[in-house]
């Protein structure tokens, strides 16, 4: 019976799964980039013959510009060599960081007592001002 590692290397060897070859290469490519330069990418993908770079931020493109001569003997080094250029860019799709707050009430003091004159003439101005001093009351009457 056949070791399940011999199976996956006969089927990588396929041309019908090139692509995962491919991808298993550049992800080899990625690890072995210096840290600096590994943690600017978001992700890679071949078109064209051409290695894109999908960067986190601006500052990694100037980097990876560089360090592309670098960048091209590593690829050497995976087994790449089809690749004729690469290629940087910055992604415009902001990454959504989401912050789990453990504790919903907010984690600071009240200082004010709402306690201020109100001189505004204009009403809705005059509104605004009453309602953060209720605000504020309400704030102050939760941490008691």
């Amino acid at each position: 019976m056949k070791k399940l590692n011999d199976i996956l290397t006969h089927m990588k060897q396929r041309p019908q799964l090139k692509k995962l070859n491919n991808n298993t290469l550049i992800d080899k490519l990625v690890t072995i980039l210096p840290p600096k330069l590994k943690k600017g990418v978001k992700f890679t993908y071949i078109k064209n013959d051409i290695l894109f770079f999908v960067l986190t931020h601006s500052v990694y493109k100037m980097e990876f510009e560089y360090n592309k001569q670098d960048i091209k003997s590593l690829l050497k080094l995976v087994e790449l060599d089809y690749i004729k250029d690469i290629s940087f860019f910055v992604t415009n799709q902001v990454e959504k960081k989401i912050v789990k707050s453990e504790n919903k009430k907010d984690d600071y003091k009240e200082r004010s007592n709402g306690y201020f004159d109100n001189n505004s003439n204009d009403k809705k101005i005059r509104k605004h001002f009453e309602d953060i001093r209720k605000i504020i009351k309400d704030n102050k009457s939760s941490e008691n």
